[in-house]
């Protein structure tokens, strides 16, 4: 007589929806990735993102600053106050570019890590914009331990620091936009980041008034400054930390940096999905 045998069935599969996760869902996803990697080498981090800067204003603003005597350009200020928002946004501008040079390339070419992160419901634009978003929230950290090591120079003059801090971030976060959208159709081994750091960001931090005021440059010379966003970035700090900032000049710093990002953006998002799908 046969005997009835339990027949074990195997639920189906689970379909993949092939959702895409919302764009904050994303971000905060990839935010974590990072922020774990951070926790375990911020101390490797904490030189070049803060206490270089504090190296570089103590030898300018406190040992050259003591030989600078008083003029007209430092409305009234010592030279360590004149040049402490400068030097911020130049530090930020550096670190800002920096993060988003040879990290980024890593990212497609050595770590490969963005093609891992693609292979899920993230997009290539989303990544785009956690990778900048990540970078702002760096920038965020550096001008924050920028700004409390300074006050212990005396380097602020009042509360507009508060308002100084973001700017800068601003300002570095417009120049981060573009470099990552250069990152992502760089094919070689990033030897243009060197580069860009020596023959366009060294410059710009020289000569767009950090350390001393930009009428003092040769009139040719003028239209190269106007275009380069540390000088944006620096009349804005300097105009909210030691005051005299008019609003229409406000309002054009701000709309230049403002459309730096916004086309470094959409060149960055377009780049990303080239480089991740096609």
């Amino acid at each position: 007589m046969a005997t009835d045998t339990p027949r074990h069935t195997l639920a189906p599969p689970a379909r993949a929806t092939g959702t895409v996760v919302g764009p904050w869902r994303a971000m905060a996803l990839r935010l974590e990735v990072q922020w774990a990697w951070y926790r375990r080498y911020w101390r490797a981090n904490l030189y070049s993102s803060g206490l270089q800067p504090l190296l570089f204003l103590s030898a300018m603003g406190l040992g050259l600053g003591s030989q600078v005597k008083d003029g007209s350009f430092l409305g009234g200020h010592g030279y360590l106050q004149y040049i402490a928002p400068t030097l911020l946004v130049s530090g930020i501008v550096a670190t800002a570019v920096n993060e988003a040079g040879h990290p980024v390339l890593s990212g497609f070419k050595w770590k490969q890590d963005y093609l891992a992160v693609v292979a899920t419901p993230i997009t290539p634009q989303q990544l785009y914009g956690a990778q900048l978003l990540w970078i702002g929230l760096r920038l965020s950290i550096s001008a924050v331990i920028y700004g409390l090591a300074a006050a212990l120079f005396g380097a602020w003059t009042g509360p507009g620091v508060l308002l100084g801090l973001p700017l800068a971030v601003f300002t570095g976060a417009a120049c981060a936009a573009p470099v990552m959208a250069f990152a992502a159709v760089t094919r070689g081994e990033g030897h243009a980041f060197v580069a860009l750091n020596r023959f366009v960001v060294l410059p710009m931090t020289l000569f767009a008034g950090t350390l001393f005021p930009v009428d003092r440059l040769p009139g040719l010379l003028l239209p190269l400054v106007w275009i380069s966003p540390i000088w944006h970035g620096n009349e804005l700090v300097r105009g909210v930390t030691l005051g005299g900032l008019s609003p229409l000049p406000a309002l054009g710093h701000a709309l230049f940096l403002l459309a730096m990002l916004a086309t470094g953006v959409l060149l960055g998002r377009r780049s990303f999905y080239r480089r991740l799908v096609n």
